[in-house]
């Protein structure tokens, strides 16, 4: 299923005409109008940026539009604002992750950002994602609005999807796709030579720093990860995050969009109440410290390797009788080879259980995950299988 926000209202037809009705609901449905409201009645905007009909994030996305509980209960000191459209959105000033389906900012009508809500990982479209969260964050804006403490970033020149010079080669009548910002953009930096490898790591996960974050409230630290940046600085569960990288959270989207700013290594720095003690230091970052799974998102899937295998997973027992570790990643091809494998010698029958002399726990999805993690179209890689319970090294170039 496509992940990528389409921004056409052409798209919005039989299926939308079935769901509620955002002007219904007290939604504005044109950004300008609504700027000139928030001015008038002082109250801050809530933007969302939808997909419709997308399948993903649709029993959310419903919830939202009908302001469903607890939303009521603070919509109303908001202008709310629905956009099923990219072009001629200032990206400078609406900046997020355009692989997601949904995504929302609450600004003022001067155009300062008070926070982000959204944001998703290789396993759901929604697991980042719950009305009270959304409520909360809604709230800390709130909060922040009434009290004129936000700071207003100077954005460089505006620019819209459309005036990439790669969308410029696009027909007038295709629409533009969220998720083509991405392409456009590594597009243009590949003709000017900038682009390298590393920039295909962006929006890195909590986790990544290891933060795991309560989805009802996203400055709690539920749990944190051992031997990560975030444990060495000593922050623990129970911690509540007040700003990383200069930035307040209340949300995961908070946080991504600020680790989405931090550097490739070197230092981030972070601040968090411990009951009523105020601690601050630096997550210190490695190189490589961005990579997680990039298999859902569709602006990179032109450039993210396929494996063709058909295959299942090993149960228990089997992967027991091979000496293989029961967490780890393990399957066993079935009689239909691909092509593209045959050619390197793969057989029916043939245990998939390493990748560069690397094994990853889970399951097959998780061990595709990886490839597409490791390795870009047209890398050479090493599969080791094993075949009447021996290893057998294959050399692949991915496609």
């Amino acid at each position: 299923m496509r992940t990528a926000l389409i921004v056409s209202l052409a798209l919005v037809a039989p299926a939308f005409a079935q769901r509620a009705d955002p002007r219904a609901n007290g939604w504005h449905t044109d950004y300008t109008s609504a700027k000139a409201e928030a001015k008038r009645t002082g109250k801050p905007l809530f933007v969302v940026f939808r997909c419709d009909p997308c399948g993903d994030c649709v029993h959310f996305d419903g919830q939202v539009v009908k302001l469903a509980k607890p939303l009521d209960e603070i919509a109303n000191q908001f202008v709310c604002v629905r956009l099923l459209r990219i072009t001629g959105i200032d990206l400078t000033l609406f900046d997020f992750d355009f692989d997601c389906t949904w995504y929302g900012f609450f600004l003022s009508a001067d155009e300062t950002i008070y926070g982000r809500y959204g944001g998703r990982d290789g396993k759901s479209d929604t697991g980042r994602l719950s009305l009270p969260g959304l409520k909360y964050a809604m709230q800390k804006a709130l909060d922040r609005h009434k009290a004129g403490s936000a700071k207003t970033v100077e954005r460089a020149k505006p620019i819209r999807a459309e005036d990439f010079a790669s969308a410029k080669k696009r027909r007038g009548n295709e629409c533009i796709h969220c998720h083509l910002v991405n392409e456009f953009r590594r597009a243009d930096a590949k003709a000017a030579g900038t682009w390298n490898r590393d920039d295909r790591w962006f929006y890195p996960l909590p986790e990544n720093v290891g933060l795991a974050l309560n989805t009802d409230r996203a400055d709690i630290v539920k749990a944190v990860l051992d031997n990560s940046p975030a444990a060495k600085l000593g922050i623990k569960a129970g911690d509540t995050l007040v700003t990383l990288n200069g930035l307040p959270v209340a949300s995961n989207a908070d946080v991504q969009y600020a680790l989405n700013n931090g550097p490739k290594s070197g230092k981030i720095p972070i601040e968090w109440k411990r009951s009523t003690d105020q601690m601050a230091g630096d997550l210190q970052v490695v190189d490589g410290w961005r990579k997680t799974n990039l298999s859902w998102r569709p602006s990179l899937f032109d450039i993210l390797p396929m494996l063709p295998v058909s295959a299942e997973d090993l149960t228990a027992d089997e992967k027991k009788k091979l000496g293989i570790p029961e967490a780890q990643a393990a399957f066993r091809q079935d009689k239909y080879v691909h092509s593209t494998l045959k050619a390197i010698g793969m057989k029916a029958g043939d245990v998939i259980v390493r990748l560069d002399g690397k094994t990853v726990e889970g399951s097959m999805d998780d061990f595709l995950a990886m490839v597409r993690r490791e390795h870009l179209v047209g890398d050479s890689a090493e599969l080791t299988v094993l075949r009447d319970g021996k290893a057998v090294e294959l050399k692949i170039t991915l496609k």
